[in-house]
């Protein structure tokens, strides 16, 4: 399963589709070094959206790309396409522009109209998936006698999309085993948080062996959001998952990343953290007098000292701990701006 990041794309609708070309080149590269290996980019409508009917982007797609490009080493970026809004043509300029895939998204019953941007971006070289935005108004066998189509077509993956966050994981699964009835092709899951569900519907796909998800920091996106990294990864992590991303920087990257960006309302970091060590956040006052005292990364007390007691306070014991932190310089303090005081 991997993880296809949608922060600077669907999050584009959290920020009126402001994002800067620092701004691709400050959260791709982090999304790169944390071990993020898809990240998608641009305008929330794909490409050639940018317009006053759609939202003006602040950049143009192609400064978008570029400026994915200049950091990437690793990662691959792509970017999202609505037939009748992108032209053909515009997937000559992704690929001119160093994109890797591209996710073709039509509303779940018009997939004929993927079929001639499918098959020019197959032979452009670009990896496809086509996302069946409002997955529900299909029924499973409906929706999985599409997917055949698009098989056909040639796409490399089809997406399930919650997009009004109203799904079930029963129905899910119903949607899954159809579509493993008739087909192999691979398949994704694009949720959004209208009744809270998108973190346990990702999870869920993840169990059920779906080949990607999407997810992006702090679950900024469209309406009520998407599926939060934070959440999605820590969950994963505490079910025996190998994630392979250093769990306590992505719980700050996020915050750090968009906070200068959006006006939406940021989760805490250090609740990703007591939610994932299972730490009482009434202790946390004793968590950052001891990591100033003793100089030490306040995330990684929290996680030690849990290990130790969830249920109660001992502080000598933990300013033990902190002392034998001290020794190993990856847990010395941060100098992130929450760690010095405790969250209200």
């Amino acid at each position: 399963m991997e993880i296809l990041d949608t922060t600077i794309r669907d999050g584009g609708y959290a920020v009126d589709f402001n994002f800067s070309c620092s701004d691709v080149r400050n959260i791709s590269s982090k999304l790169e070094e944390m071990g993020i290996g898809l990240i998608e980019i641009g305008h929330g409508m794909g490409l050639n959206a940018s317009s006053p009917k759609n939202g003006v982007a602040a950049q143009t797609d192609e400064e978008y790309m570029l400026a994915a490009g200049e950091v990437l080493t690793r990662s691959k970026f792509g970017m999202f396409c609505i037939p009748g809004i992108a032209r053909l043509e515009d997937l000559q300029l992704a690929s001119d522009c160093g994109a890797s895939f591209v996710r073709v998204g039509v509303n779940a019953d018009q997939i004929p109209l993927t079929e001639p941007y499918i098959r020019e971006a197959k032979d452009l070289g670009l990896t496809v998936m086509t996302n069946y935005m409002k997955s529900y108004v299909l029924t499973p066998e409906e929706f999985a006698q599409n997917v055949v189509l698009s098989e056909k077509y040639g796409a490399d993956c089809v997406y399930i999309v919650d997009s009004a966050g109203s799904m079930f994981p029963n129905e899910i699964k119903k949607y899954y085993d159809t579509v493993r009835e008739n087909s192999e092709i691979q398949l994704g899951f694009h949720g959004h948080n209208n009744l809270g569900l998108a973190v346990t519907n990702s999870v869920y796909c993840a169990k059920l062996g779906f080949d990607f998800i999407d997810c992006s920091l702090q679950g900024l996106g469209r309406s009520s959001g998407n599926a939060c990294t934070e959440m999605f990864l820590a969950i994963l992590e505490k079910n025996g998952y190998q994630t392979d991303v250093d769990l306590v920087e992505l719980f700050r990257a996020g915050y750090d990343l968009l906070s200068p960006i959006t006006d939406k309302a940021l989760a805490d970091p250090f609740d990703y953290v007591c939610g994932y060590a299972g730490f009482h956040t009434s202790y946390l006052d004793q968590i950052h007098t001891c990591a100033n005292e003793f100089d030490v990364d306040p995330f990684h007390l929290i996680i030690e000292y849990s290990k130790f007691d969830q249920a109660n306070m001992d502080y000598d014991k933990l300013c033990s701990m902190a002392a034998a932190m001290q020794k190993n310089t990856d847990l010395r303090h941060s100098d992130h701006p929450l760690c010095s005081n405790c969250a209200s």
